[in-house]
């Protein structure tokens, strides 16, 4: 029965002399006055007893309760509001509103323990060693998690950005707080850990709204450089697509084995980056074939040391 349940807690609290403490004092008034009310006491001085020892922290921890719910729901708006104000992504707001939400109740359920003389420290040292062995279990799945968050407060990219990171090239589709989604330009979806991305260099290739092309080109060595010269650059100013604002460049880049090497370096937009490539190597072609400039496939010159000798056989019957 109840009551036996009490006095039984009260005497183990007690134990022997000398081998434990003593039970507290709340156990001890509750267990008389259930010994009291189980005798039949029902007086005016026993129903008080029992509102000061069970009414009043039942109605205090029913009022810390209200409290907590409605405090850690304010905590939560508070937080994620001030994020938003302070533009931080919307995944990573909403994230620290919660953490400061369960702060706050956790504190309060805390609290509402406090109110029955329930010994804390010793839960919050349960708490603790949770914390450390979930630590430990999940260190990986925590690593991805700090690099997502990572992520979104440094924002290296965003959501339709044309990233390279992690071995992977495509199109940024979801940043999840463990994981981030490319779509790749086959149309194929790839999932990456956050650790993965964060721990390797990353390359956000749309980052700037306008980009450079570098085309080579090889002419002949028998035409005339500055004659090739003018020809390319009458055709990087005038290719469709690019942008003279940074203007177009035309390099010598170097003497081949084949032929002599040229760059052109244009700019362009990087919605029309890849239409005026093809461009430029279009309108180049055609310019150099106008002009008579030959553009020469790989050859080799073979030496023999000696006299050769040829023999001819002819399969011809007589």
């Amino acid at each position: 029965m109840m009551w036996t349940a009490i006095t039984t807690l009260a005497q183990t609290q007690a134990g022997t002399p000398g081998a434990g403490p003593k039970p507290s004092e709340e156990v001890t008034k509750l267990s008389g006055l259930w010994e009291r009310l189980a005798a039949g006491d029902f007086s005016q001085g026993t129903w008080i007893e029992l509102w000061k020892v069970v009414g009043q922290p039942l109605l205090l921890a029913l009022v810390l309760v209200i409290a907590v719910l409605f405090l850690s729901g304010w905590a939560r708006r508070l937080t994620t509001s001030a994020m938003r104000r302070a533009h931080v992504e919307e995944t990573l707001a909403r994230f620290f509103g919660n953490v400061a939400k369960w702060m706050v109740m956790l504190l309060g359920g805390l609290a509402i323990l406090g109110t029955f003389d329930v010994e804390t420290t010793s839960f919050a040292a349960v708490i603790a060693a949770m914390g450390f062995a979930i630590g430990m279990a999940f260190s990986g799945t925590l690593g991805n998690f700090a690099a997502g968050i990572m992520l979104l407060i440094f924002r290296p990219f965003k959501i339709g950005d044309v990233v390279r990171a992690a071995g992977v090239f495509g199109v940024i589709d979801e940043i999840g707080m463990f994981t981030t989604t490319f779509d790749t330009f086959q149309k194929s979806r790839v999932i990456v850990p956050n650790g993965k991305i964060f721990g390797d260099i990353i390359e956000n290739v749309t980052h700037h709204p306008v980009r450079r092309q570098d085309v080579n080109v090889g002419t002949a060595y028998d035409a005339d450089i500055d004659k090739v010269r003018g020809i390319l650059e009458g055709v990087v100013k005038s290719v469709e697509g690019a942008t003279q604002d940074p203007a177009p460049q035309v390099f010598l880049d170097g003497l081949g084995d084949n032929s002599i090497n040229w760059q052109l370096r244009v700019w362009a937009p990087a919605a029309t980056l890849w239409p005026m490539r093809e461009n430029l190597i279009r309108d180049t072609k055609k310019a150099l074939n106008a002009a008579g400039v030959g553009i020469p496939f790989p050859q080799r010159d073979v030496h023999f040391d000696g006299p050769i000798e040829i023999k001819m056989r002819n399969n011809n019957a007589d």
